[in-house]
């Protein structure tokens, strides 16, 4: 008798055991948190609340906001290169904004080499800089990073510390700068420092974005340049329509782009789209418990590795970001102020977000690749790609 008592116990202990591992598994993958997500599209609501284009606006035209801003990235500028964009030579087509770690100089130079060589085409301007941080336990480095600004004048530094989580700060840093030192250009182009970069092709995109790359292939006659095409909507990405609507999921109308030359106040935020959801599952390095987001999907976003704005999208979530609160992953931060900010972020297959395999020919209407961290890799494949008319 004693002995059956034992085994039942046993095996009551197992039953709670077996159970315990359950519950401890469905928790740390985030199962049960979807439960209580709210809602996306008839809840969403992130700080400051309310209509925060009405303060943009007026900070855009020079006056004191009606509100005070939230959140400010006062990080002091410890390398601003505020000449890099003089006015002495006119308007710039493009400036190449890299977000660098500290140490990657080998990384810079690569790029200065190849895709960031600001005289690549003699007759469009272009500037390229490098926004870094600081390595809080590394003097010598950053010894070597103020020869390095000496030499080549375009380091972006601030006094924040480098990390992953501090990619937002870098980020924002950069869209401070360029409101500051540089808002003549017309388009600017973020990328990290790891990327391939095909110019000639961010030339080609920015001049028919919705068309690219199929407009190349097109006799010119056939296009009327006065045409008006549609960015994609929300509807368009979620539902992955053709993009021929004219308003968004609210009803309201959309930005209207012109083929072959955008206009000069053209509101475009373009690069690799997602809509997806947070991370709930305790183990990723993405985890985003309730308490910072309750949301079940982001708003639609650009993967942060690289996209292009143009200069009125720049002012607008630059200015936005005074009114929104503080978010660690730079991509979703963006997407947040976008969001409040009624901008669509415009998909294009040519952003890479990977490693897109190599060859000679399959790179022809590459915008940008990521996974190039190897900077002689990076030498490597640009050169060829020069040599074959596409970089």
């Amino acid at each position: 008798m004693m002995f059956k008592n034992r085994i039942r116990f046993t095996s009551k202990k197992r039953k709670i055991f077996l159970v315990l591992i359950v519950a401890f598994v469905v928790i740390y993958m985030g199962v049960l948190t979807h439960l209580f997500e709210k809602d996306f599209y008839n809840e969403f609501s992130y700080p400051l609340e309310g209509d925060i284009s009405v303060y943009v606006n007026e900070l855009r035209e020079g006056r004191k906001p009606s509100h005070e801003p939230i959140n400010q990235y006062n990080y002091p500028f410890i390398h601003n290169c505020k000449y890099k964009c003089g006015n002495d030579d006119g308007p710039l087509r493009v400036v190449y904004i890299v977000k660098s770690a500290a140490s990657h100089y080998q990384n810079r130079l690569a790029i200065r080499n190849s895709w960031g060589f600001e005289k690549r085409f003699s007759d469009v301007p272009i500037r390229t800089v490098f926004v870094l941080g600081v390595d809080i336990y590394d003097s010598a480095l950053q010894e070597s990073i103020d020869l390095e600004s000496k030499q080549f004048g375009d380091i972006i530094q601030a006094n924040f510390t480098d990390t992953y989580f501090n990619n937002t700060i870098k980020t924002m840093i950069g869209f401070k700068w360029a409101v500051t030192f540089c808002n003549n250009s017309k388009f600017y182009f973020f990328v990290d420092d790891d990327f391939y970069v095909s110019t000639r092709n961010v030339l080609q995109f920015l001049r028919n974005p919705v068309h690219y790359p199929s407009y190349l292939e097109m006799p010119i006659d056939s296009i009327d340049s006065q045409t008006n095409l549609n960015v994609p909507t929300k509807r368009d990405l979620l539902h992955k329509v053709h993009p021929n609507n004219s308003e968004d999921l609210n009803g309201r109308k959309i930005l209207q782009v012109l083929d072959f030359e955008l206009p000069e106040k053209v509101k475009l935020f373009a690069g690799y789209v997602f809509v997806s959801s947070p991370h709930r599952h305790r183990s990723s390095k993405w985890y985003v418990p309730l308490s910072e987001y309750p949301f079940h999907l982001w708003p639609p976003y650009a993967t942060a590795g690289s996209y292009v704005v143009s200069k009125e999208v720049l002012l607008d979530l630059y200015y936005g970001s005074l009114y929104t609160k503080h978010f660690r992953f730079d991509d979703i931060y963006l997407a947040l102020v976008a969001y409040k900010l009624n901008i669509e972020p415009f998909h294009c297959d040519e952003f890479y977000f990977y490693k897109k395999g190599y060859s000679s020919h399959n790179y022809h209407y590459v915008i940008a690749s990521h996974g190039y961290g190897d900077p002689n890799e990076l030498l490597n494949v640009w050169n060829e790609q020069k040599s074959v008319g596409n970089a």
